[in-house]
């Protein structure tokens, strides 16, 4: 035998349901913002690392350019001196 809920039960009823899933949702979000101030940290700690590494491989670069220059030099002087002589 079906009973007929007064309207004001099933509007309580909705609006307990509703609430609780609010809160859920609530809760889920909280814990999706957590989630994202993780990752944030997490990108800048290897941004920051990717920074020192890339200023290390930039004047190691500069040393060998330097370093290549250099040699180009030495050997063309040498090859200046030495080579006309035969």
């Amino acid at each position: 035998m079906l009973t007929m809920v007064a309207p004001e039960i099933e509007t309580a009823r909705e609006l307990a349901t509703h609430a609780n899933d609010i809160k859920h949702l609530q809760d889920d979000m909280d814990k999706l913002v957590s989630d994202m101030e993780s990752v944030k940290q997490s990108l800048q700690n290897i941004d920051r690392k990717l920074d020192k590494k890339l200023s290390q491989v930039e004047g190691g670069w500069k040393v060998l350019v330097f370093i290549g220059g250099l040699s180009n030099i030495v050997t063309g002087v040498l090859v200046y001196f030495f080579g006309n002589k035969g």
